[in-house]
């Protein structure tokens, strides 16, 4: 079996949904988007061997996008937390959809996504497009 040209989706063809305050906004403005998990293993040692074996112990998520630099919603979620405490959590849709490859729709919907670090402020003299990494 082989990999054929066509099988491979598209980084460009498929869209975001962020759901912040009950109301689903759409993130035209995304340039790319990751999500990962890591799973927390602890060590466990046994007689008779000399070596550690390793069980699961839970897991962790992160990601980061960037988006251009044309809204100002998350340096607003950002501020709202520093001037009165109250902290956001959202939930984000990745749907992957290139009609060309054959793999089909893929859904991701990540679960109380939280801001970690947002770019209050932005300029560039070298930059043609302004954009911004929120994590």
């Amino acid at each position: 079996m082989f990999l054929k040209a066509e099988q491979i989706i598209s980084g460009q063809a498929g869209r975001a949904y962020a759901n912040i305050d009950g109301r689903n906004r759409e993130l035209m403005y995304l340039k790319s988007i990751d999500a990962s998990v890591t799973k927390r293993k602890t060590a466990v040692r046994t007689l008779g061997k000399t070596g550690d074996q390793f069980k699961a112990a839970g897991w962790s998520g992160k990601g980061k996008m960037t988006v251009y630099y044309v809204t100002s919603l998350f340096r607003e979620m950002m501020l709202d937390y520093m001037k009165t405490g109250r902290d956001s959590y959202f939930d984000i849709v990745v749907i992957n959809e290139d009609e060309n490859a054959d793999a089909g729709r893929q859904t991701v919907v990540l679960k109380n996504c939280n801001l970690d670090s947002v770019v209050l402020a932005r300029l560039d003299v070298d930059a043609d497009n302004l954009d911004e990494e929120v994590s």
